[in-house]
């Protein structure tokens, strides 16, 4: 059972990385999506 703890804590903190960062993605591209979409509107871009 000892050996096993490091395991399981690594394997949360990852899992708990992975979500932060699909979340920092997530956010990232809608983000630009607005970002593109407020320019086009405005007319800098097309």
């Amino acid at each position: 059972m000892e050996q096993l703890l490091p395991i399981i804590v690594a394997a949360v903190l990852a899992f708990l990385a992975f979500r932060f960062i699909a979340g920092l993605v997530k956010f990232a591209v809608l983000a630009l999506i607005v970002i593109a979409v407020a320019l086009w509107y405005t007319g800098v871009i097309g």
